[in-house]
């Protein structure tokens, strides 16, 4: 062969080796494309047994540690203690675990209490029946003001008195004026009342909270009270709220004395002055909005 024969057949030779190494190259990047993919997989993986193992030792450590009393927060005494009431043996002042802080310790608090030297080492969430708890609405309603019609004025009035107070409380600060704590809706069935409420908990990003008149009216004395008062704890929990309720008439009669009608008559009255005590109580309610629905 002459020397261009030869040429020809080298640069083919290289062109050849060429390919197959970078066919080797983009072999052996896709095959470390899956390793660091694998693992990232399996770092993650790792992370998340991690977690659950700590919870898992978290969770078993307090199955381990003796029972506490639980008791409730009467009054904060100074930054280092607080007057606990433990029923049903009575009151005591006690002290703080280092792990607990002072601002976080409120009255009316659930805490749990070393059985041993009675520290407050531990803040428990708020009691609250489960038929309160259902009432909470979790998905806000997609009505609007748009979809009620005739109702201009209503829907003026009720911006003022809800959305504003909501919205901008520093105007009501500023002007020192006491923010409405809610509103009552009435007229004949079928005019828009709870339309006008689902209309608001769309407008407003607060909890929205709907009840019953008659799922406070209870059997037992003491119960429909009892519900209103965790009614308004986990509207307090989760202020800003509104508080809905519907055929507040059930349970809206007029005052009655002692003498007059039977027990159930009563309990109703108890649930409606228990009703009237959050609204107008010492505890502060800035935060909660109670709209009213009756029929007229």
């Amino acid at each position: 062969m002459d020397s261009s024969g030869v040429q020809v057949s080298s640069e083919n030779n290289s062109a050849l080796l060429k390919g197959y190494y970078e066919a080797k190259l983009d072999e052996l990047e896709s095959k470390i494309r899956d390793k660091s993919e694998n693992f990232r997989r399996l770092e993650a993986q790792r992370n998340e047994i991690n977690s659950k193992v700590r919870n898992l030792r978290e969770e078993l450590q307090l199955l381990q540690e003796p029972g506490s009393y639980v008791g409730e927060v009467v009054k904060i005494m100074g930054k280092k203690k607080v007057l606990v009431k433990v029923h049903p043996e009575g009151k005591y002042v006690v002290d703080l675990d280092k792990n607990i802080d002072i601002n976080k310790v409120s009255a009316t608090a659930r805490v749990a209490l070393r059985n041993d030297t009675y520290t407050l080492h531990k803040i428990l969430p708020s009691k609250v029946d489960p038929l309160v708890s259902l009432m909470r609405v979790e998905k806000v309603p997609d009505s609007t003001y748009e979809m009620i019609g005739g109702l201009e004025k209503q829907i003026k009035e009720i911006k003022e008195v809800i959305e504003l107070p909501i919205k901008h409380p520093e105007l009501f600060e500023s002007l020192g004026i006491a923010q409405p704590k809610g509103v009552i809706l009435y007229g004949p069935p079928g005019t828009g009342k709870t339309l006008l409420a689902r209309a608001v908990a769309h407008h407003t990003d607060c909890t929205f909270i709907r009840v019953s008149g008659s799922e406070l009216v209870q059997k037992y004395i003491g119960e429909g009270s009892r519900m209103v008062r965790e009614l308004f704890v986990m509207a307090r929990e989760h202020a800003p709220s509104i508080i809905f309720m519907d055929e507040i008439d059930s349970i809206g009669g007029s005052r009655m004395n002692s003498s007059g009608g039977g027990s159930g008559d009563s309990e109703v009255q108890r649930t409606m002055l228990e009703l009237l005590n959050q609204l107008d109580g010492f505890e502060p309610t800035k935060n909660i909005k109670v709209r009213r629905r009756a029929s007229g």
